[in-house]
């Protein structure tokens, strides 16, 4: 994450929000009851609203997208190439992604900001505090494809 400051959202170790007696407290406390949401939940939603911008291949550098994969299917893994921190009332995101060829990264990324924060906030009610991409690898068309092994010949 960023440096902290006073925008930094605050966290609880038990993630779980500590009562305020605001009367303002938000769309998480009210006098029926408070809702926390897991940091997994946020980044799950992160990932997913990232994926929906055009221009952007993927999450995560080479290594994290295949051990994100692989971990993903046996049910233990998050999403790769993204972070948070989720305080009661706000998150900060950090997320690595990869850029198809071609495009303007600072649209992009611009684009990937807007649909997180804009996703987060409509799903979790949490406010974003800042929303920091790093762009780790460029996508050429035909990268994924691999070359077919040569047959092998029976003696």
């Amino acid at each position: 994450m960023a440096e902290t400051s006073a925008s930094s959202p605050q966290t609880s170790s038990s993630n779980t929000p500590a009562r305020t007696g605001d009367s303002s407290a938000g769309p998480l406390e009210s006098e029926r009851g408070v809702t926390t949401i897991a940091d997994a939940v946020v980044s799950k939603v992160a990932g997913i609203a990232a994926r929906e911008v055009a221009g952007v291949h993927a999450l995560g550098g080479n290594v994290g997208r295949a051990l994100g994969a692989m971990t993903q299917r046996v049910g233990i893994g998050g999403d790769s190439g993204v972070s948070v921190e989720v305080g009661e009332r706000e998150a900060a995101l950090d997320l690595v992604i990869v850029v198809e060829y071609g495009e303007s990264i600072p649209r992009v990324a611009n684009n990937v900001r807007e649909n997180v924060q804009k996703r987060i906030e409509g799903m979790t009610g949490l406010q974003i505090t800042e929303i920091n991409i790093a762009v780790n690898d460029l996508y050429f068309p035909g990268d994924d494809t691999e070359e077919e092994p040569a047959p092998t010949r029976l003696q």
